[in-house]
């Protein structure tokens, strides 16, 4: 693959590209911390297939993954690469406690300088060709030598990772239960290097149906189509919001739903989420520039490193990880503004998991309230009603 080449005295070079486009609880008797020691580390993999798009592959099994585990795909950014996207993003968190496997793809700088997948090249993001082929060999690799469920396997990635994460899902419809495009592009936005910058800012506005038609084209399918998650910040300069509505407007068209929302929700860090009929959702980060939404600190729902590229508000690995089913639940914690007097029973680890309460140094406390709960388990239940937005008291008597 050729590197990024720009004319001589061109304005625009490939760095400017790499600058503009990235850029102790107890649960069924199991003790789990925030940082687990496991023996299990990121590694490289060689010989996963003929590997067309040159890329690099590693993998993550936690210890004691069971037969059968799922299997979440996780794309870099530019500038970026496998480990730091693995170290910061908060999957190898949830990874550990839920016991699932990681694919990290790697680009090379000699396909492209500023280590970005080439989403803007028609060679690299069509079915059976180049890098997309690459990514689909991994996971081929991983689900003959790994165990995984073929049923159960999801992609993500930041910016230009949100944009091969798109290529991904468009291409091989039959390989993906899911995907969730972090500050990415709609899929063949750009066929070439010189497009790539107007569909990164200021966007490109096409109608739902011809982008719709851009994802048909990839590949004839008329099985069950992924599920499709879109995170971006409202202050992103670099892959600018626009680009959040555009990826609505595709992937409703192609899952046949209206652009409308069946419903939506306010969640932490100054986060909204568009529901369209459960098959497509938009998290909007307000204030978020150009990063994966992490949120560091020991509780079940936070995770990540703050830094470059990720921005401290929200933990989106954990939401798309439940939103997935990956810790035990095919639906999202409810909504903070769910309606008052719902009231449910259930264990402590269910709560949390679920978002009605927290976790603080092994013990649970009740949203809102803060009443103490007891231990982090699934053997001490509890019942919890809510009286207001994400406030919730213990009401043992009434559930």
């Amino acid at each position: 693959m050729p590197r990024l080449s720009w004319p001589a005295g061109a304005a625009l070079t490939a760095a400017a590209l790499a600058a503009v486009l990235t850029a102790a609880v107890t649960v069924a008797g199991v003790t789990i911390t925030s940082s687990p020691a496991y023996a299990a580390s990121l590694t490289p993999v060689s010989g996963f297939g003929s590997n067309p798009g040159n890329l690099d592959m590693y993998a993550y099994r936690p210890d004691a993954m069971p037969s059968g585990a799922p299997l979440v795909v996780a794309l870099h950014g530019c500038t970026q690469n496998a480990t730091d996207y693995f170290t910061n993003s908060g999957w190898r968190k949830y990874a550990d406690l839920w016991r699932f496997a990681l694919v990290l793809p790697q680009q090379k700088s000699a396909n492209n300088s500023s280590s970005c997948f080439n989403w803007f090249e028609a060679g690299d993001t069509a079915r059976g060709q180049g890098e997309a082929l690459s990514i689909k060999q991994m996971v081929d690799y991983a689900a003959n030598n790994y165990g995984i469920s073929r049923s159960r396997v999801y992609v993500t990635g930041l910016s230009a990772g949100g944009a091969m994460t798109a290529v991904m899902l468009a291409t091989y419809p039959d390989v993906f239960a899911g995907g969730a495009v972090i500050a990415g592009i709609p899929y063949r936005c750009a066929t070439s290097t010189s497009s790539a910058f107007s569909c990164m800012n200021p966007g490109v506005d096409k109608t739902p149906a011809q982008w719709g038609d851009l994802v048909r084209a990839a590949y004839s399918y008329t099985g069950a189509r992924p599920r499709v998650a879109v995170w971006h910040g409202t202050a992103d300069t670099t892959v600018v919001p626009a680009n959040a509505t555009e990826l609505r407007d595709q992937w409703t068209n192609v899952l046949g739903v209206s652009q409308t929302p069946t419903s939506t929700q306010s969640l932490p860090g100054n986060t909204s989420l568009e529901i369209y009929g459960d098959k497509v959702r938009v998290y909007r980060v307000g204030g978020m520039a150009h990063a994966t939404p992490v949120d560091p600190g020991t509780a079940l729902e936070q995770c990540g490193t703050a830094g470059t590229y990720y921005k401290d508000t929200i933990c989106s690995s954990y939401y798309i990880a439940v939103n997935w089913g990956l810790g035990g639940s095919s639906s999202p914690p409810p909504s903070p503004t769910a309606s008052p007097s719902t009231c449910i029973r259930a264990s402590n680890y269910t709560h949390v998991q679920q978002g009605r309460a927290h976790l603080s140094m092994g013990y649970v406390y009740a949203n809102g309230s803060n009443q103490y709960m007891g231990l982090y388990n699934i053997y001490t239940s509890h019942g919890l009603k809510q009286t207001g937005p994400n406030y919730w008291v213990i009401a043992d008597n009434e559930c």
